[in-house]
């Protein structure tokens, strides 16, 4: 088995750095944000979303002071979609009037712009890769921040457009396979984008935006292909506070596994000395791939306590061995087992690598392969 050498991370300044005045106007302007959101919605919300709201306000003013970049894109996406909110005049026809809204800032145009630059980043990635000490490195970051930036903007305007459809319709963008790969192609990249600064190296950029540009690729014939892009009516077991959690949990667990698969491709190139002098070591390699599964694990088992209320809620039972929850299971056991021999065992190596990758394909059909060929309760995201 090979022996792999602790990894040491790069040396950062462990000491807390003063705040500065970009800290506290994030701050100041993200709780004026949540205050301005209550004063004007908060009559029509149940102490559920109120409480939601400020665990966000919280949250993402914690998540900017820890890492940086956080402040500038929650920012940009707060401003991109107000302004694009501010073009519809409170009805949806304006799409089709406005140049913002037809050309950049509707959620369909705002979500085939974030394919576009994906679709580049990847290009400029793999540039990177064979000629790194060109522009292509910086380049393809900026466009990957770039397309999470127009996703995201395309999820927030498209939450808005839900409620111009009627009273009743209106819910966040995580109910159907279009909304639910828009999210995980946002939380894969921006998980990816922390692990690129973090560990210093845009080597691995190449492997994690293949898998992020299939998800793309199904995005387009969702689409273009079966026009399967319509905003719908939530059926009444999904309309529930749950969804709001649960969903996002869900899909950081598959970023991160996904992520930890093209992680665990590199490690197997690398210890076969394919592109060897391009990636990293194969220490810091493994060490990445155990931090995105540890994470991916973590948040998935707590989408899965949250799915299990959920069900208690829609259904009157916890956990019904529907082939969603049983693949669900085979999941978190899967990644249970790898974090055990892991941490427990002390196993690393090519064996470790290849089990993260067949994870994938074990994560893809609990996640796809269901709804395509099995039937369930949860069957809302059928092909």
């Amino acid at each position: 088995m090979d022996v792999i050498q602790t990894y040491v991370e790069p040396t950062m300044d462990a000491s807390p750095k003063p705040a500065g005045w970009f800290d506290w106007l994030y701050s100041l302007l993200l709780a004026l944000g949540a205050a301005a959101a209550y004063a004007h919605y908060g009559h029509e919300m149940h102490a559920f979303n109120k409480a939601l709201l400020a665990c966000l306000a919280i949250g993402f003013i914690g998540l900017g002071w820890f890492w940086k970049p956080v402040r500038g894109l929650v920012l940009t996406v707060a401003a991109l979609s107000l302004f694009g909110i501010s073009q519809y005049h409170h009805s949806l026809a304006s799409a089709e009037q406005s140049f913002w809204l037809k050309y950049l800032l509707s959620s369909q145009s705002a979500i085939m712009w974030m394919c576009f630059l994906f679709g580049m980043a990847t290009l400029s990635y793999w540039g990177a890769l064979f000629w790194p000490r060109g522009f292509f490195g910086r380049f393809a970051s900026g466009l990957t921040w770039s397309a999470v930036i127009m996703g995201l903007t395309g999820l927030m305007v498209r939450w808005y457009e839900s409620y111009l459809m009627g009273p009743g319709i209106g819910h966040i963008p995580v109910s159907n396979l279009y909304e639910v790969f828009v999210l995980f192609c946002i939380l894969t990249a921006a998980l990816y984008l922390y692990y690129e600064d973090r560990y210093e190296t845009r080597a691995l950029g190449a492997f994690v935006l293949l898998v992020i540009t299939a998800a793309v690729g199904f995005i387009l014939w969702q689409a273009l292909g079966r026009q399967a892009y319509g905003i719908e009516p939530l059926v009444p077991a999904l309309q529930s506070n749950w969804m709001k959690l649960h969903v996002p949990a869900n899909f950081i667990g598959y970023g991160s596994f996904s992520l930890s698969a093209m992680v665990a491709l590199a490690y197997l190139l690398q210890s076969r000395g394919i592109l060897a002098d391009r990636l990293p070591r194969p220490d810091m390699l493994d060490d990445l791939m155990y931090k995105s599964i540890a994470v991916g694990f973590a948040f998935f088992t707590l989408a899965t306590i949250l799915g299990a209320l959920w069900a208690a809620e829609a259904w009157g039972s916890y956990w019904s061995w529907d082939p969603k929850e049983t693949w669900a299971l085979i999941v978190w056991l899967n990644y249970a087992a790898w974090l055990h021999v892991r941490l427990v065992k002390g196993l690393q190596g090519p064996l470790l690598a290849w089990w993260a990758l067949v994870g994938l394909l074990v994560t893809t059909f609990a996640f796809l392969g269901v709804n395509m060929w099995l039937s369930g309760l949860h069957s809302y995201g059928h092909l």
